[in-house]
């Protein structure tokens, strides 16, 4: 999948695409449909297929100072999008210029001029252009591309693909029903770095995670899968773990961390690229009385993480 991050780097190739555009936030099953028509769409016409998106998230632009709420930063959407079989991601950056652009601007300059696109595919609730002023009604009337709307989608269960549910789904600590909206477990990525090493100390060594953007998930002990990667964007290999996402009240209870224990592996993380999934939800974060409770604790986390990890492994 080929990334172009600037409108002026846009191959003369790859005009005639058929785009999906949103922020893609989770890229969840109601995001896979809407790319899921346009790849239909492109390869009934023979075109490229693409999507464009845009970093920061708008969000983030118009609210500095809001609160970590992301599913899928940068890296991460990449990951994910690239499995959908795109061509293309075009990832514009979102500064005032672009926040400034007038809905027919917007249309006039980037869809138009910028990329020459052939199909655009949105969600129906998309909106667009300074003041969030643009519809897909807007896009319909102009007549110099085509435009497949997409109407919303529900699980089984009722439950429309939102990211705001599946952030609402992490926080009260359901990485499953979280997991059922988006088509995949949830993930977080990040280089391993180097904390106090206090579970050497107690025989659970761990490998230490930045959330940076990511939303942040309720407080507690989840057995995950773990995707280690000698190289950021490098193909990862896939191991079972028991990750505490808190602030270690029995320790220090001082800031938040983020740490994963991987079963079965005895080798260096530091500086390695590292993606872990959320499965299931074990336990609450619990301060315990000292380091021998603690470690008989962590134990227990792990007995349960193992049986979680193996019942969904024979049931694959």
């Amino acid at each position: 999948m080929q990334i172009i991050q600037q409108l002026s780097d846009y191959p003369a190739d790859r005009r005639g695409a058929v785009l999906a555009i949103g922020n893609f936030d989770g890229v969840h099953r109601g995001h896979q449909a809407v790319i899921g028509q346009a790849a239909r769409i492109a390869e009934a016409e023979g075109a490229p297929l693409g999507v464009l998106t845009f970093e920061p998230h708008p969000v983030c632009y118009f609210k500095p100072d809001v609160a970590p709420f992301r599913l899928t930063p940068l890296r991460s959407k990449a990951h994910h999008l690239q499995a959908l079989g795109l061509d293309l991601m075009i990832c514009l950056p979102f500064e005032r210029a672009l926040a400034e652009l007038t809905a027919d601007a917007f249309i006039g300059e980037v869809l138009v001029r910028g990329l020459g696109l052939s199909h655009l595919v949105v969600g129906y609730d998309f909106r667009f252009g300074k003041g969030r002023a643009g519809t897909v009604e807007t896009l319909k009337a102009d007549g110099r591309f085509r435009v497949t709307v997409v109407d919303p989608s529900a699980s089984a269960a009722g439950e429309v693909y939102s990211s705001t549910r599946i952030r609402e789904h992490l926080k009260a600590g359901e990485p499953g029903q979280a997991a059922a909206l988006l088509g995949r477990p949830f993930e977080v990525e990040g280089i391993v770095a180097k904390g106090r090493q206090l579970g050497r100390t107690i025989g659970f060594p761990t490998a230490n995670i930045d959330l940076g953007d990511y939303v942040r998930p309720a407080h507690g002990v989840y057995a995950v899968r773990c995707g280690v990667s000698a190289t950021a964007g490098g193909a990862p290999r896939w191991l079972d773990g028991v990750a505490n996402w808190g602030r270690r009240p029995t320790v220090d209870g001082i800031g938040e961390v983020f740490e994963v224990y991987l079963f079965d592996f005895d080798g260096d993380l530091y500086g390695t690229s590292l993606r872990i999934a959320l499965i299931e939800f074990i336990r609450p974060e619990k301060k315990f009385d000292g380091i021998d409770a603690l470690k008989t604790a962590i134990a227990e986390d792990c007995r349960a993480a193992h049986v979680i990890l193996d019942t969904r492994a024979a049931g694959a």
